[in-house]
C-alpha cells in the first residue's frame, strides 16, 4: 500500500468516527431538547393561555353601543365564526418549547449549544470523507444522507442566527437527523470509492449539490406543515368549545400559531423552489454531456418532475383563496413524500442510470 492510499484509507477512517461521534452529541442535544419541553413551565403557558381565551371572550360578548340621538341603543355584537384557513384567526404565538421560563431556556439553550457541536463534527466527517476520496462526498446514498442531514442543521443553525422564531424545529430535526445517521452507518455505508465514468463532472457538485440544499430545505418546510395541522386542530378545537388533554395543550400552545406555521412552511417551499427548478435543469445538462440527450424518461428524471409538479401545485393553491390552509397543506406534505420516494424509493426500488448510486 503506498503512502497516498494510506492517508485516504486514514482519513476515511477518520470520517467514520466524526460520523459517529456527532451522533453521539446529537443524542446529547436530544436529551436537553426533551428537557426543554419537559421542564420549561407548563403552569405558565397555560395562565397566559387562559388569559388569551378569556380575553376574546370577554371581547367577543361585549355588546356594541351605539349613541342615537335622545339615547343609546344596545346592538348584540355578531357571532365570531373561525375558520380552519390559515391566517382568519387572531391568535398569538406561543412562548416555545421552554415556556417563557428561565429554566426551560436554559435547556434550550443547551440544546442548541451541542446541535452546533454535532454540525460542526458531522461536517468534519463529510469533509473528511471528501479529501479521503478527492471528489464531492455525494456520489452514493451513505454520502448523500450525511450531507443531507448536516445541509438540514445547517439551515436551522442559519434561521436560528437570523433570529428567526424557530426554535420549535430543533427537537423534530434532531430526532430525524439521528434516525438519518443510523440508517446511513448501519443499512447505507459503503466504502471510499471512485466515481463512475458518468460522474467524472463538474455538474457533480452543482446539480447533487443543489438537490441536497433543496431537500434540506423542503424537510423544514415539511416539519413547519405538520406542525401545522396539529396546531390548526387545536386552534379548531378550543374555537368550537372543546377541551384538549392536557398534554396536547402543553404542547401545541408553546407552538407558534397555525397561522404562523403555514406563512413559515410557505414561505420556505416558495423560497427553494426555484433552486429545485434549476437543479431539474442542471441534471438535464449533465446529462446531455454524459449520455448524449438531455431527458430520457429515467425513472430519478421521472420523479424529479413529479417531484416538481407536486411543488408547482402546492404553490399554486397556496396562492389561490380557495385552497390556502388544511388542503394547501396535505398538498405540501404529497410533495415532500414524492422527494423521499424519489431518494429512497427509485434508488433502492428500481433500476435506472441513476442506480449506480448503490446502497
Amino acid at each position: 500500500m503506498n503512502l497516498a492510499a494510506a492517508t485516504n484509507e486514514s482519513l476515511a477512517e477518520a470520517s467514520n468516527v466524526l460520523i459517529y461521534s456527532s451522533m453521539a452529541v446529537y443524542t446529547l442535544a436530544f436529551f436537553a431538547h426533551i428537557a426543554e419541553w419537559v421542564f420549561g413551565s407548563r403552569s405558565k403557558v397555560g395562565r397566559t393561555a387562559a388569559a388569551l381565551s378569556s380575553s376574546s371572550a370577554e371581547s367577543s360578548a361585549a355588546p356594541v353601543v351605539k349613541a342615537q340621538a335622545g339615547g343609546t341603543a344596545v346592538l348584540e355584537r355578531p357571532e365570531v365564526i373561525t375558520r380552519s384557513a390559515a391566517g382568519t384567526r387572531d391568535v398569538p404565538d406561543g412562548p416555545g418549547a421552554a415556556g417563557g421560563t428561565f429554566k426551560g431556556d436554559l435547556y434550550g439553550r443547551i440544546a442548541v449549544s451541542l446541535t452546533v457541536v454535532a454540525f460542526l463534527v458531522e461536517a468534519g466527517g463529510v469533509i473528511t470523507r471528501a479529501l479521503s476520496v478527492q471528489r464531492a462526498p455525494w456520489a452514493n446514498m451513505y454520502e448523500f444522507s450525511i450531507t443531507f442531514s448536516t445541509v438540514a442543521v445547517g439551515s436551522y443553525l442559519v434561521l436560528l442566527a437570523l433570529k428567526k422564531n424557530v426554535r420549535w424545529i430543533g427537537l423534530p430535526l434532531v430526532t430525524t437527523v439521528l434516525l438519518d445517521l443510523g440508517i446511513a452507518v448501519t443499512t447505507l455505508y459503503t466504502d471510499s470509492d471512485q466515481l463512475v465514468p458518468a460522474l467524472h463532472s463538474y455538474w457533480l457538485w452543482i446539480h447533487v449539490s443543489t438537490a441536497i440544499l433543496c431537500g434540506a430545505v423542503f424537510y423544514l418546510g415539511a416539519v413547519g406543515t405538520i406542525l401545522y395541522l396539529f396546531r390548526d386542530s387545536y386552534e379548531n378545537k378550543l374555537a368550537s368549545g372543546g377541551t384538549p388533554g392536557k398534554f396536547a395543550s402543553s404542547v401545541m400552545e408553546r407552538l407558534p400559531s397555525a397561522a404562523s406555521l403555514d406563512k413559515f412552511s410557505y414561505r420556505i417551499n416558495a423560497a427553494v423552489f426555484p433552486l429545485w427548478t434549476f437543479t431539474i435543469i442542471a441534471g438535464a445538462i449533465w446529462a446531455g454531456d454524459a449520455w448524449g440527450r438531455y431527458w430520457g424518461w429515467d425513472p430519478k428524471e421521472v420523479w424529479s418532475f413529479i417531484t416538481w409538479v407536486a411543488y408547482a401545485a402546492y404553490l399554486h393553491a397556496r396562492a389561490t383563496a380557495g385552497w390556502k390552509g388544511r388542503k394547501a397543506a396535505y398538498l405540501a406534505l404529497l410533495a415532500f413524500a414524492c422527494w423521499l420516494f424519489n431518494y429512497y424509493g427509485v434508488n433502492i426500488f428500481v433500476s435506472g442510470l441513476h442506480s449506480y448510486a448503490g446502497v
